[in-house]
C-alpha cells in the first residue's frame, strides 16, 4: 500500500455524515441541504443539444480512443474564451490543456511537479495551501510526499491569506503553491498587487503557482474578477512563466456530470502535465469536448446563471446578516457565516430542528499556527433554487433567534 495514504484526512461530506449519525430531522420541515457545493441550476439547452447532436452524428468519435490533448478546435474555443474573459492570448497548441473538471487535474497537477526530496536533511518538500482550503490541494501534497503548509488567513481582509507570515524556511523548501481566487469558502477575490508579490516569490525561490478559479464566473461587483493569467499580461509576464491556471464547466454552465474544465499557462508545465496525462488516461471523451465547444462559445448561458445567483443572494444575505456575521463575498456561491459556539454543534442542532444541512467550517481548514480559522464558522451553498434557499434562510433565522433567547 502506498504508505502516504493513511496521511489523508476524512474527506468534509464524510466528516458530516459522521456527525449527523444518530440526528433525527423534524420531520416538520422538508429536507433542505445546503452542504454541497454542487450546482442545481438547470443545464444549458444549447450544451445538452450539442451533446445529443455529438452522440448521434455518424463521426461520434466514440469508436476511437480520444487524444490526451483533446481536439484542436477544442483547444481553440478554450483559448478564444480566455481572449474574451481576460483579454490575453493564449496559445491553445502550448498552452492550453483540456482537464476532465478543475478537480481531477488540481490533483494530478501536483504529481507532475513534485520532485521527491533526495536529502533527507533538508527537510520536507513543502506545498503552499491557504486555509481554509480545499481538500484536494492537500491530499495531493500528501500522496507525492510533500508537506502541506497552510497559511494563515486574515478574517478583517474576508480570509485572505498573510503571504508575510511564511517563514523564508518553508519557502525554500516550496515547490508547489495552490491559490484560490476566487476564494472557498470565503469568495475574496485576489487583488493585482496580491499577484505581484506571489509572482515575487515565485520568482525568488522557484516554485510553481496553481490557481484554482472554477469560481470566476460568478461574482456580484460589476467588475468581473481578475484571473491569474489576466493578472501576470497586465505584469508583463505574458509567457506564464511557472504559472498555470485551472478552470471548469461545472459552476460556469451548471454541468457538474460532464466533468470538463481546461488549464492554461507556461507552456513548459503545460508540456510536462500532458505527459504525466498521458500516462494517466486522461482523455476527455470526444461527446464531452463537442458539448465542452458549445458550452465555451457561449456566454449568454453564463450571464443568465449570474443573475440567478445575484437574486437568490439579494435575498438571502439580508435575511441571514440580521442575525449573524455574514456578508455578501466578492464571488462564489458560498455564503462564509460565522456562527455562536461551536459550528458543529449549530450543524446538528440546525439539522435536528429544523432539517437544513451546512457544513462545519471547521471541516475545510486545519488546525495551523495554533488554530482552525474555520471554527466558529459554517459554510451555506446556495445552489438550490431562491425559493429553498429563502426557506432555508428564514429557518435557520428562527433557529439563531431560538438559541439566543
Amino acid at each position: 500500500m502506498n504508505p502516504n495514504l493513511p496521511r489523508l484526512q476524512a474527506y468534509p461530506f464524510e466528516r458530516l455524515r459522521q456527525l449527523f449519525s444518530g440526528v433525527v430531522p423534524n420531520a416538520a420541515f422538508s429536507p433542505i441541504s445546503l452542504g454541497i457545493g454542487e450546482p442545481r441550476h438547470a443545464t444549458p439547452q444549447l450544451i445538452k443539444d450539442a451533446y445529443c447532436h455529438a452522440i448521434q452524428s455518424g463521426d461520434s468519435g466514440l469508436a476511437s480512443y480520444p487524444a490526451t490533448a483533446g481536439d484542436l478546435r477544442l483547444r481553440q474555443s478554450m483559448a478564444r474564451w480566455l481572449q474574451r474573459r481576460y483579454q490575453l492570448a493564449a496559445d491553445p497548441a502550448t498552452q492550453v490543456l483540456p482537464v476532465n473538471g478543475s478537480r481531477e487535474a488540481l490533483f494530478a497537477f501536483a504529481q507532475t511537479v513534485i520532485k521527491p526530496n533526495q536529502d533527507p536533511a533538508a527537510g520536507p518538500v513543502q506545498v503552499v495551501c491557504p486555509n481554509p482550503f480545499y481538500q484536494i490541494y492537500e491530499g495531493a501534497a500528501l500522496l507525492c510526499g510533500a508537506q502541506p503548509y497552510f497559511v494563515p488567513s486574515v478574517p478583517s481582509r474576508n480570509f485572505a491569506q498573510d503571504w508575510a507570515s511564511v517563514p523564508e524556511a518553508v519557502w525554500a523548501q516550496t515547490q508547489l503553491m495552490y491559490v484560490c481566487s476566487p476564494g472557498n469558502p470565503a469568495g475574496a477575490v485576489m487583488p493585482l498587487e496580491e499577484w505581484e508579490n506571489l509572482f515575487s516569490l515565485s520568482d525568488r525561490h522557484g516554485f510553481v503557482i496553481a490557481s484554482d478559479e472554477c469560481y470566476s464566473e460568478i461574482y456580484f461587483r460589476d467588475e468581473a474578477p481578475l484571473g491569474g493569467l489576466e493578472a501576470a499580461v497586465k505584469l508583463g509576464r505574458a509567457d506564464f512563466k511557472n504559472l498555470v491556471a485551472f478552470t471548469s464547466l461545472s459552476k460556469r454552465s451548471n454541468v457538474p456530470g460532464m466533468r470538463s474544465g481546461f488549464c492554461a499557462g507556461d507552456a513548459h508545465w503545460i508540456k510536462q502535465f500532458l505527459l504525466y496525462r498521458t500516462y494517466h488516461g486522461s482523455a476527455m471523451s470526444p461527446v464531452v469536448q463537442a458539448a465542452s465547444i458549445a458550452a465555451w462559445d457561449d456566454e449568454a448561458h453564463v450571464i443568465d446563471n449570474r443573475a440567478q445567483y445575484r437574486a437568490k443572494f439579494a435575498q438571502v444575505t439580508p435575511l441571514l446578516a440580521g442575525v449573524m456575521d455574514v456578508a455578501l463575498p466578492d464571488a462564489g456561491f458560498y455564503l462564509w457565516a460565522q456562527v455562536p459556539g461551536s459550528d458543529t454543534e449549530f450543524a446538528r442542532e440546525l439539522l435536528a430542528q429544523y432539517n437544513v444541512t451546512v457544513l462545519p467550517g471547521s471541516y475545510l481548514a486545519r488546525e495551523a499556527q495554533g488554530h482552525n480559522p474555520g471554527a466558529g464558522r459554517i459554510r451555506m451553498a446556495l445552489v438550490a433554487e431562491t425559493t429553498e434557499c429563502v426557506e432555508a434562510a428564514r429557518r435557520i433565522v428562527e433557529f439563531v433567534k431560538g438559541r439566543s433567547s
